[in-house]
């Protein structure tokens, strides 16, 4: 390991830390981290700003979004445009008017340790850190389930990851798979332009209440206390249920929400239940959600039995010099801009105690 290191482009001396995405948490983190005088880079695999926002669909608009929480130290983004206009250009106004030092484009293949520094490779190059702010989200990895012939269905698969928008779906009678809030946007366009069914594992829980922040609070909290025992972290929506917008009453009014349950299998032109019911399909569209994107970190053996990282805040408890920021509670507007901070103070701490074990 150590010729690889010397053999590769070593890109600064050691940083006191090292923050892997820039969407919004990793922004918030190297905006505190700054301010605390700590020296680091943000290394960020797009080639422009934005974050996850840069890749969302054309038809989602900022009116359509829950809400993007102000970055530090900055006004919220404003617009009612498309969200993969406004926000992309709200952080790269951000990241210039802060002097964030962002590299991009840089995709980190692999975290390890290498005599108690951590080694940051992407390609031929290196970075050595003392402390870590993994804040890569969920985007770059959409999950698919498998289902028995999926591979043999003649029409077209999409997933919310490349959704190509409702005209493509014009006249195809579509399945939407999945029971969160992208499946409820998607079938409100889609059920608009052609023939829809939504297909979910469990039935759908509909939120009646407002959504205030006092109750984006307590759900943040419901998901926090699933990291802090080590266990994979649900969706922030999971835990709110689902809410129907203005724009979603017509996809209501012709029946898109009569949700069914989980088909058994797949057919060359439709879906099969285990009761032998067969639905001729010509597209199927998986909003099935993503998973943490995390196996760059796999070296460092943060994973507890349970599957998930185990976190006391946003310091992972089997290292604590890497915090996760984007990762359960903090996958959302709701909790990433304090998740940033907290990670910050985080690296402050994991930085002094390594300085007291050097002196001990």
């Amino acid at each position: 390991m150590e010729d690889d290191v010397e053999a590769a482009v070593v890109e600064d001396p050691v940083l006191d830390s090292l923050v892997i995405g820039a969407g919004q948490a990793g922004l918030s983190a190297s905006y505190h981290l700054a301010r605390l005088g700590l020296r680091h880079v943000v290394l960020d695999a797009d080639a422009a700003p934005g974050g996850a926002w840069q890749h969302r669909w054309d038809s989602l608009t900022m009116a359509d979004v829950h809400g993007v929480a102000a970055l530090p130290g900055s006004d919220p983004p404003h617009g009612s445009g498309r969200a993969n206009e406004v926000v992309p250009a709200y952080f790269a106004r951000y990241e210039a008017e802060h002097d964030l030092p962002v590299v991009r484009p840089v995709r980190v293949d692999r975290v390890v340790d290498v005599d108690g520094l951590l080694v940051v490779e992407a390609g031929d190059r290196r970075w050595t850190t003392r402390t870590l702010v993994n804040a890569t989200g969920t985007w770059s990895q959409p999950w698919l389930p498998r289902y028995p012939g999926v591979e043999t269905f003649a029409g077209e698969q999409w997933h919310t990851h490349d959704y190509p928008g409702a005209e493509r779906f014009r006249g195809r009678r579509t399945v939407v798979v999945g029971g969160g809030a992208s499946a409820v946007q998607l079938l409100g366009e889609i059920a608009l332009v052609t023939d829809t069914l939504w297909v979910t594992r469990r039935p759908p829980v509909w939120r009646t209440e407002e959504f205030t922040p006092e109750l984006g609070r307590a759900v943040v909290a419901q998901v926090e206390e699933r990291v802090r025992r080590g266990l994979p972290p649900r969706s922030v929506v999971s835990v709110t249920g689902l809410a129907l917008r203005e724009q979603e009453r017509a996809a209501e009014a012709l029946g898109a929400y009569d949700r069914q349950p989980m088909f058994a299998s797949i057919e060359p032109d439709g879906v099969r239940w285990a009761d032998g019911r067969f639905e001729t399909v010509q597209a199927i569209v998986w909003a099935t959600g993503f998973r943490p994107a995390v196996r760059h970190l796999a070296g460092l053996g943060l994973r507890t039995p349970y599957g998930g990282i185990q976190l006391d805040g946003t310091t992972a408890v089997a290292d604590p010099r890497v915090q996760l920021v984007g990762y359960g509670p903090s996958a959302s507007t709701i909790g990433a801009n304090r998740a940033g901070r907290t990670a910050a103070l985080g690296v402050r701490r994991a930085l002094a105690g390594l300085t007291s074990a050097a002196a001990g």
